[in-house]
Order: C-alpha cells, then sequence, then structure tokens
C-alpha cells in the first residue's frame, strides 16, 4: 500500500501566518524549513530570523514550548532553493498579492520533488488562476489550504481544488491536516473567500449594517453576539480587532472585487462601514495596534466613537429581558426576537435573518453540501451552531416563512428570494439539511454522507452536527456498570472504558468507587482500562462541594477518610495488573492531574492544561500528587551521577506551590506531568481511538505493575533549603504568610519530612503526611475564604 508521508514541509514566507504555520508544524514534530527573500542587509535569513524570534513573544504562544522555535528551519530563495527538493509538502503562505505568487511559483517549480504536494495559504485569491503558472506536471498536485488565523489555535482548514487538481492529492492532504494537525476539513469551492470567510465577513458586514440602523453601540453588540449568541466570547467588534481591521479590509476588498450584483445579490451590503474606514486611516488597526474598536488605556476599556473620531468609555451592557430571551428553546426565541419592541431585539432577529438568507442563497455556489457550511462556521468563528442548525432546530418552514415576509416587506438587505428547495422536496419533507442520511447537496439535489477517508476511522465519535446520524458515547458499545458518576462501558469487549459523568469531571467518592470497580472487572476480563469522559474536561479536580457537607457534619475526620479513599484509588490505578490509559483533553487540574499521573500511560490532546492547582484554593495536593513529584525525583536522581535529589525536586516543587499549569501537552512534558513515553495526540476526536490502541499494545507486550518500590527523600537538609527561598519571597513581598505557610507544607512532603536526607520511604509514608497537610489546611480560616472565593466567583482570593 503506498502512503503519502510528510516527512518535511516547506512554508514560503515568513509573515505572520507562514511563521505561525512553521510553529505548529514544529508543535506536531514535523520537520520544516521557513523561507523568504533575502535580507538586503546583513546575514541573509534576516527576514526569516526576525519571524522566528517574533513567535516566542506572541500572545497566545504559537509554539507549544518557545525553545521550539528553534527546530523552525530558515532559508531564504538565493541560497537554500535546493532544500526544496526534500519536501514532500511545500506551503506557500506570501502576501496575498496575485503577481507576487505567480513570480514565486516560477522561481521554485524547477526545486519541486515530482511527489510533492504544492499548496497556497491565502484567504481568497483564486486557486485556478494560480495553478496557471505552474508546470503542467505540477498542476495535478496544487491545491489551495486555508489555514485560519492563530493557526496552532484555530481548527478550521479549508482545501480548495483546481479543475485540474488529483482526487488523491486532496484525499492525502486531509489525511495529513486531520491526523497530522489536528485539523478539521472543510472542502471548498473555489469562489472568493471560500466558505467561512464569505459567511462569516458577509456577517460582519451585514451587522455593522444593523448596528447603524437600530443605533447600538459596539460593547452592546458584543455582549449581545457572544456567549449569549452561541458564538465566540468576544463577540463582533473586539473579534474584528483581534483578527486585524487590515486583515478584515483585505477579505471585504476581496469581495468587493471580485464580485458584483449578478454573482452577489447582497452585494449592495459590501461596501466598507465608514467607521471601518476611519479607523483604518487613523492606522488603528485593532488589537496588534493596541487600538481599534477599542482600546485600553491603564485598566479602563474604552470604545471608538465615530462622531468625535475619539475614544469614550466603554463597558455598556445588552438589556436583560433578551439576554433571557437567548435562553429560551430556539424556536420561542426566534418568534420573541421578530417580534420584540426594542432595537436590541429586532437587531438581533435581523442579524439572524440574514445568516439564514445568506447562506441559503449561496449554499449551491460556494460549498457542496450543509455541512460544510455549519461546519466551517463553528471551526472557524467559534460558533456552537452553524447558520443551518439553528434554523433547523428553530423549525424549517416556519422561520423560512418569517425569513420570505421580511424579504418580501423589503425588511431583508437583499431581494433575493430563497431557493426553492428551501420551500420543496426533501429539505421541506425532512425539516432540514442534516438527516439521518446526510447533508443536503443542492447541486445533485440529494442528502449527502460524510467523506469516507480511512483518516475518519480514527474518530469514534466525531463532531456531529443537529439532525445528523452518528454513534454518541454516552449510550455507545456495552455498558457494563453505571451510575449517576461514572460509567463502565466497552467498544470491542477488549478494552474497559471508564466515563467520569460529575459536572466539570470531578472526583467525588462515588466516582473512586466507580474507578475501583473498573479496575477489578478490567483485570478480570480484559486487556486494560482507558479513562475518558468523552468531552471536556478530563477532570477539573476533587469535588470539594461534595465533601462540605460531611465535613460541616462530622469535621476533618470526614475529609481525611475522602483524601484517603482518593490516595488509595490513585495506588489501586498505578499497580493494576492491566494498563490503566488516561485519555486527557482540556483541563486536567488537581485530582485530575493525579488520576493522569498515576496511570500506567498518558494519551494527550495537544491542547491540554495539565497541574496541580489546588494552592489556589488554599490547599496541598492530597490525593498522590505530592506523593508523584517526590517519587520522580528519585527516579531522575538515578540516572545521574550526582547524591544530591534536590535539583531533581526542585521543578515539581515549584510547579505543585506556585500552581503552574502546562498550557499544552508539550509544556506539561517540561513540568514532569507528561513523560516522553506517552503520546500527545494532535485531533481531539483520535484520543480514544490511540488510547485504547496503546492500552493493548501494552498489554500485548506483556505489560507488568511497577514494582513497590522504597526510594529516597531529600529529608531535612533539603526541606531547609526551599524554606529559606521561601522566607525571601515572604519577606521580599512576593508571598502572602499564608502562601508561605502553604508552601512550607508543600516542602515538607516532598522531601520526605524531618528525616535524614537519603532516607528511604514508600508511598504510603508520603500520603500520610500529604493527608496531614490538606486536612491542617481544610479547616484553616484564610484556606476557607479561599475557597468560599472559588466556590462563589469561580476566582482565586488572594489573602
Amino acid at each position: 500500500m503506498n502512503r503519502f508521508q510528510v516527512k518535511k514541509v516547506a512554508v514560503l514566507g515568513a509573515g505572520v501566518m507562514g511563521a505561525q504555520i512553521a510553529a505548529h508544524l514544529v508543535n506536531v514534530k514535523v520537520p520544516v524549513v521557513l523561507f523568504d527573500l533575502p535580507a538586503k542587509e546583513g546575514p541573509k535569513n534576516g527576514i526569516v530570523t526576525r519571524a522566528v524570534e517574533g513567535l516566542k513573544k506572541l500572545k497566545p504562544s504559537p509554539l507549544g514550548v518557545l525553545a521550539d522555535a528553534d527546530l523552525i528551519g530558515q532559508a531564504n530563495y538565493e541560497e537554500h532553493m535546493d532544500q526544496l527538493k526534500d519536501c514532500d509538502l511545500i506551503i506557500e503562505a506570501i502576501a496575498e498579492r496575485m503577481d507576487w505568487k505567480l513570480d514565486l511559483y516560477s522561481k521554485i517549480a524547477p526545486f519541486i520533488a515530482e511527489h510533492a504536494i504544492v499548496a497556497s495559504n491565502t484567504s481568497g485569491l483564486s486557486i485556478t488562476k494560480l495553478s496557471e503558472a505552474l508546470p503542467e506536471a505540477i498542476k495535478p498536485r496544487f491545491c489551495g489550504i486555508h489555514f485560519f488565523n492563530p493557526p496552532r489555535y484555530m481548527t478550521l482548514v479549508e482545501l480548495i481544488a483546481t479543475p485540474t487538481t488529483e482526487p488523491q492529492i486532496l484525499n492525502d492532504l486531509e489525511t495529513f491536516v486531520t491526523s497530522g494537525l489536528g485539523k478539521g476539513v472543510v472542502r471548498a469551492k473555489d469562489t472568493p473567500n471560500f466558505v467561512a470567510n464569505r459567511i462569516g465577513i458577509a456577517g460582519m458586514l451585514a451587522t455593522m449594517k444593523e448596528v447603524e440602523n437600530f443605533g447600538l453601540t459596539y460593547d452592546v453588540v458584543d455582549d449581545l453576539t457572544g456567549k449569549r449568541l452561541g458564538r465566540a466570547s468576544s463577540g463582533t467588534f473586539r473579534t474584528a480587532d483581534v483578527v486585524g481591521l487590515d486583515t478584515m479590509a483585505h477579505v471585504v476588498k476581496t469581495l468587493q472585487d471580485n464580485l458584483n450584483e449578478k454573482t452577489d445579490p447582497f452585494y449592495g451590503s459590501f461596501g466598507t462601514p465608514p467607521v471601518l474606514a476611519k479607523l483604518l486611516e487613523l492606522k488603528n488597526l485593532g488589537q496588534k495596534t493596541k487600538a481599534g474598536f477599542y482600546k485600553k488605556v491603564g485598566r479602563d476599556i474604552l470604545r471608538f466613537d465615530l462622531d468625535s473620531e475619539d475614544y469614550v468609555p466603554a463597558g455598556q451592557k445588552a438589556d436583560e429581558v433578551y439576554g433571557r430571551m437567548l435562553k429560551r428553546p430556539a424556536a420561542e426565541r426566534l418568534k420573541l426576537l421578530r417580534n420584540s419592541e426594542g432595537p436590541q431585539g429586532q437587531f438581533l432577529w435581523a442579524i439572524l435573518r440574514n445568516s439564514f438568507h445568506y447562506a441559503a442563497v449561496h449554499l449551491a455556489t460556494i460549498a457542496e453540501t450543509a455541512r460544510d457550511v455549519d461546519q466551517a462556521m463553528r471551526w472557524g468563528f467559534g460558533m456552537k451552531q452553524g447558520p443551518f442548525e439553528l434554523w433547523q432546530e428553530a423549525g424549517w418552514l416556519e422561520v423560512a416563512k418569517m425569513i420570505q415576509e421580511d424579504i418580501d416587506a423589503g425588511k431583508a438587505l437583499s431581494k433575493a428570494p430563497l431557493p426553492e428547495w428551501v420551500f420543496k422536496g426533501p429539505v421541506a419533507e425532512a425539516g432540514g439539511v442534516h438527516t439521518a442520511q446526510g447533508s443536503w447537496n443542492p447541486g445533485k439535489g440529494e442528502f449527502q454522507g460524510r467523506l469516507q477517508l480511512p483518516v475518519y476511522q480514527r474518530q469514534h465519535f466525531p463532531e456531529l452536527l443537529l439532525g445528523e446520524a452518528g454513534p454518541k458515547f454516552e449510550t455507545a458499545g456495552s455498558t457494563i456498570e453505571e451510575n449517576e458518576a461514572i460509567r463502565i462501558w466497552t467498544l470491542d469487549e477488549q478494552v474497559l472504558i471508564a466515563s467520569i459523568k460529575t459536572k466539570m469531571h470531578a472526583i467525588s467518592p462515588e466516582v473512586c468507587e466507580g474507578l475501583m470497580a473498573a479496575v477489578d472487572l478490567a483485570e478480570k476480563d480484559y486487556q486494560g482500562l482507558v479513562i475518558w469522559s468523552g468531552d471536556e474536561p478530563f477532570s477539573a479536580g476533587a469535588d470539594l462541594q461534595a465533601m462540605l457537607p460531611a465535613f460541616m457534619a462530622v469535621g476533618v475526620s470526614a475529609i481525611e477518610d475522602a483524601e484517603g479513599f482518593m490516595q488509595q484509588t490513585m495506588l489501586r490505578l498505578r499497580y493494576a495488573n492491566v494498563p490503566v490509559v488516561s485519555a486527557v483533553r482540556g483541563l486536567a487540574l488537581g485530582g485530575g492531574c493525579e488520576l493522569a499521573v498515576y496511570s500506567a500511560r498518558r494519551v494527550v490532546h495537544m491542547e491540554s492544561y495539565i497541574g496541580l492547582v489546588e494552592v489556589g484554593v488554599g490547599l496541598v495536593p492530597g490525593a498522590g500528587g505530592l506523593t508523584y513529584i517526590a517519587r520522580r525525583a528519585a527516579e531522575n536522581a538515578e540516572t545521574s551521577t550526582g547524591k544530591d535529589l534536590l535539583p531533581f525536586l526542585t521543578e515539581g516543587f515549584t510547579a505543585a506551590a506556585m500552581a503552574k499549569v502546562g498550557t499544552s501537552a508539550l509544556e506539561s512534558r517540561k513540568l514532569g506531568y507528561v513523560l516522553h513515553s506517552d503520546v500527545i495526540v494532535p485531533h481531539k476526536d483520535e484520543l480514544l481511538f490511540v488510547a485504547i490502541n496503546e492500552a493493548k499494545a501494552l498489554f500485548v507486550g506483556g505489560y507488568r505493575a511497577p514494582h513497590k518500590r522504597l526510594f529516597p527523600v531529600a529529608g531535612r537538609d533539603g526541606k531547609a533549603t526551599i524554606l529559606g527561598s521561601l522566607v525571601n519571597m515572604r519577606d521580599g513581598g512576593f508571598i502572602s504568610q499564608h502562601d508561605f505557610h502553604i508552601a512550607s507544607l508543600i516542602a515538607n512532603v516532598v522531601t520526605g519530612g524531618d528525616v535524614e536526607p537519603g532516607t528511604l520511604v514508600n508511598e504510603d509514608y508520603l500520603m500520610t503526611l500529604e493527608r496531614q497537610a490538606f486536612c491542617s489546611l481544610i479547616v484553616h480560616p484564610k484556606t476557607q475564604e479561599r475557597i468560599l472565593g472559588m466556590l462563589n466567583t469561580g476566582k482565586p482570593v488572594r489573602n
């Protein structure tokens, strides 16, 4: 079987997108070389070098680990063209100028390997026109690839074929982008701005037009069009600032230059909004220039006022009556908004109606199916539902009639009627565009299923759209045992799966009982146990609220019993006779982190946040986290010729004492919560597949639980050294007295307490110290302030 392998990638263009695409390739272990023009002064690679250095300063970071920027190869077109011959994939990401791109293609063509795929990262230029500059031998291997910014964090990648692109080339690239880069692929037609930006930017322009119509302020609009509407929390105008107003203006210009009244009946609403024109004139381009629709001055957030051409105080919120409307079921919600008398409600109905109208009119020309549109808007614009999903949920024909009534009354942005398929035929009969058979393809006049590439067999539970058929993890497979806290089940009768069902997958005594039972069952009848709960987070930690009633009724002994039970659960996982694999996605904090580190192996989604964060609520890790740090330090020290344990302990102590969280699986590996033997998975929906196969591989390889060994601790000398540093931090005002107290207790546990350096201890001994420290803090007034503050506000209290 021939398999397309991407052993090396070239990225052409070290601008914002090119450099960040290169960074993400490094994150997923793909060797990459970044090209740009030779610098006119200094070293020839100067442009690329500055771009790579700039990656280290960006927030949020495009790199999982900042030091990995050094893994990006640096090259220029004058000296290093031969390096292209070794590349399996070449991604061109230079400026959006057709003439520049075509000139570059003519220069690189002689150096492209005969098997290599060439793809242009453009947000709207015609891929077919770009392909015309390539030799005939390369045209079948050329396509468009459109990453969304920032490439590390945005799920969507659009792939665009030309009439000469070989279908297998697109399949190979989709496989790599999905599994190798962890992205969601939508295949777009070669039309201006493709799918997501065509719908999304048209929607933003329509929103700005309706803002003028209804006289609303930007902060009120962002409050209405953010999370309340099931969209990105940044709303409309803050999103524009983040994207960059120059970038938005470029995408708008692509629409203006490549469309007209005949090709797009909404063209009349594509004029550059006056406020956008003025901000561009002032060079206030958004977040990159620290001023756009919003500007931060000290701690104050200001918004731009077009009349005065200056910034005025922001912070206005929407009328709460509309907040309540937006919580109603979809059908009721849309009727309430349409019939509301206030401008905020009328505005909301208008922008939703416009999005439904535009998507329906243009579906046939921009995408194969309605699925492509809804997935593009979910993945590219952070919407919980695409426009067709919401329309279908609210009642397809009833909403369609409301839209058409507004069109006929002249209230819509265009007089174009809804397509005939909206009211007649299979869609009307099915009550929407997404069905068990597939999603509506207006070109073929039928419901079309998902693309069946082998890579998608790795996704047991892909993200489904409303109305689509597919397995749901809550009910899939065979249930062995289930209660309100946990489900124990299997997909293949070979590996057992434990799925925590509590809120935020918090670890309660009932969850611990379930995990113990799962280990017993796995040891008896299965090859391994996978802890995977279907969605985020993996686990936000121990369920403090569940412990409070027992604490109030019985006192601290109830807490000590609960902590002891959690500790024994962790040890049961570690010493199980079958491999226990934690499949980590999202947050794994506190007890969730402990659950992961006590497993035999971790399979971790790249964008996971892992750490021991108990200090934030005035506690210490109490379910074996500190014991793990001490044991790992001893194991790491064994590989060294030195006798001193402290250097191996320092990073683990600091991470726990400062509640450090790895903001990627790669960073968590540096903190010691993910090991080099663990597997990091780019795509969230492949996590369970990989974890099950990892458990099977361990079992087939003759897995045996580790021996219960004694190991040395740093003792009183190590503790004294750590305390000396803590005293300096306290006296210097860097930490509070209570912070000092908590950190001292952590130091006491990880060094083994008042014993000689090198004393051999076991896990039970250190866990006893952990429980004592935890219970002494739970009754401390300042810790109780922190716990209540977190439970009430969700934010840490500093005291």
